[in-house]
């Protein structure tokens, strides 16, 4: 089996594994492949795909999470920036139309 972290799945070869697990939770799943009429391998099969899908989301919303912080850091010094510039196009304005210097 051959899964990458992109969330492609490529099923070309599969492998056999085995995996402890307590009774309990063999008995939920054993309950829930019998609703749905699957077998065990399906049901840990996509079990894994949807945790694998979730971590990556995960990891997609923590990059856009810290690239809209850093984003709005640069926005707010652009805006600052922005500011001062027209402040002092405002007093150079306010200066040609009174013909006196702000003090």
């Amino acid at each position: 089996m051959d899964i990458t972290w992109g969330c492609k799945f490529i099923m070309a070869e599969t492998k056999k594994i085995t995996v402890s697990l307590p009774n309990s939770l063999v008995e939920e799943v054993d309950f829930i492949v019998a609703m749905e009429k699957k077998n065990r391998s399906e049901f840990v099969k996509e079990a894994m795909k949807l945790y694998i899908r979730e971590k990556h989301k995960v990891q997609v919303y923590k990059q856009l999470k810290d690239g809209y912080v850093e984003m709005s850091k640069i926005n707010s010094t652009l805006a600052e920036v922005g500011l001062e510039q027209d402040m002092a196009e405002l007093n150079v304005y306010e200066t040609r139309l009174t013909g006196c210097e702000k003090v």
